[in-house]
Parts: C-alpha cells; structure tokens; sequence
C-alpha cells in the first residue's frame, strides 16, 4: 500500500503516552466487564498472540478468524475513550458552570499531553474543550476492522507478523520498525514495530484522533455526535471513511476501496435482529 506522508505516526510519542494509556485500560479493564456490551455482546480485552492467518485456506474462514481475533482489542480502545469522554463532558459542564475542580483540572492537564491539544496558560478553555471533543471519542469497529484488513492483507502482511503493524504506521527512528522491501530512494521511512496487537490498534486509535490529516474525519463524527447519529453503526464507518483520504497516496481510491470492503463485509459485524 502506497502510504502518505501524513499517515505517519511518531512511535515515540505512542510509547511516551502509553504509562496514561496502561493507567487508564486498567481503570476501564475493572469498570467495564459488561456495561458496555451493547456491540453484540463482544467482550472488551486486549487480544492476544494472532492466529496464523495465512495457513486458513479458506476465506470466509479467515475472514471471520480475523475479525474475531481483532474485535475484543478494539471494543477496549472504545471503552476507555467512552470513559475518557465522559469525564471530558463532565468537565465541559463544569467549566460552563465555573466549577472546574482541581481533580478535573489535573485529569484534563494529562488527557491534554495523551491527545496533543496545548492548553493556554489559564487552564481550560472554550477553544481547548472544542478541539478536545472532536479528538476524544470512540471509532466505529467496522472502520477499524477493515482498514485493519487492507493494510495488512488480512494479518499475512510481513508488518503484521513480524512488527504487529495491522495499519501501515510508519515512523523515522533508525531501527524503529522494518524496512519497507519496496522503500524509494531518498525516503528514510520505517513501518512501526509494536509490542503487540494492542499496542497497534492503540497506535492506529490515536494517529486517527490526533493526527491533523484526519481533522475531515473528527469534523464528520463531530457532526454526526450532535445530531445524535450512530457512531458506531455500519453507516457511520461508511460516512468516516470520507475523512480519509490522506491515510495513502491513493486518496479517493483507498476510500472507495474502503467503502466497498465495509459493504461487503458487514455481514461478519452485523447481526439480524432477534424478534422478542
């Protein structure tokens, strides 16, 4: 897959908020065992070793292995934005009511750092809370599991098995990750290598909600919030992928292709209604 230059990731950065990061899925781990089980009671925890996807020969099979495998991890990044966002509106209304504590005011301070919003010498602010309700929320797994899908070749990629990269995150690190095969001339690249699965869809999670070339992709959501649209549904993954058109130099050809993999995937994610 052809990258952008603005699909990068300084891995870095990644591992510097991961000691928020760990603090807070520890917090959502004990709080969460089944309060949020409302997406087809997938249960939220950090995934695992990956299964050897390339020996399932057969594709449904593999299909289905794959989004299995990928579902839990991504149901947890979820849940520790929703109690991210929570507290996050609590202090918006707070702040609107000149009541901020110094407990919300340290809270916002570190989640400040984690999603790369500068906050002005006074404390919060109107400007400070707008960006930061456009960057913390959650991400429609349907997106996530199929850009998962196309850029790592259904978990066969080298990236996946060698650096648990399942999104083409680059960084520029001598030795950070492994040498793009195919890399131009000239270009210093490296795709990111990861501790694990986790850490990548964490990676991918915050590259998306931090990153200033998917701003298109946070104003969509953002809109879709306040007019109190599904953010999780088949429709918003579709509606998200219009935000994503620098993740490669393809631009509205890896969207399209995005599109179409959601459209003809979605019965993997989906369930028929029950009748009661």
């Amino acid at each position: 897959m052809l990258k952008s230059e603005f699909v990068t990731l300084v891995i870095a950065g990644v591992i510097a908020s991961f000691a928020f990061y760990e603090y807070e899925q520890k917090q959502t781990e004990q709080s969460t065992t089944s309060q949020h089980q409302s997406d087809h009671t997938i249960q939220a925890e950090r995934v695992g070793k990956a299964p050897d996807f390339a020996n399932i020969q057969n594709t449904k099979q593999k299909k289905q292995a794959f989004f299995e495998f990928l579902k839990p991890g991504i149901a947890l990044e979820n849940q520790r934005i929703e109690k991210e966002r929570k507290r996050l509106e609590k202090i918006a209304s707070a702040f609107k009511e000149g009541s901020v504590t110094s407990e919300q005011l340290s809270y916002a301070q570190r989640l400040s750092k984690l999603y790369n919003v500068e906050m002005s010498l006074n404390g919060i602010d109107q400007e400070w809370l707008n960006t930061m309700l456009h960057r913390v929320d959650v991400l429609p797994a349907a997106l996530v599991l199929v850009q998962a899908a196309n850029e790592s070749a259904w978990g066969t990629s080298r990236f996946a098995t060698q650096a648990n990269n399942y999104f083409g995150q680059w960084c520029y690190s001598k030795g950070c990750g492994l040498v793009p095969l195919k890399r131009k001339d000239g270009m210093s690249h490296e795709v990111a290598k990861f501790n694990s699965v986790q850490q990548s869809i964490y990676g991918y999670f915050m590259n998306v909600n931090r990153n200033n070339a998917y701003q298109a992709l946070r104003e969509i959501r953002y809109q879709r919030h306040l007019s109190g649209k599904s953010l999780t549904d088949t429709d918003a993954a579709i509606a998200l992928t219009e935000g994503l058109t620098k993740y490669s130099e393809r631009g509205e050809a890896y969207v399209n292709d995005l599109k179409a993999m959601i459209r003809h995937n979605r019965a993997f994610w989906e369930q028929p209604s029950t009748q009661q």
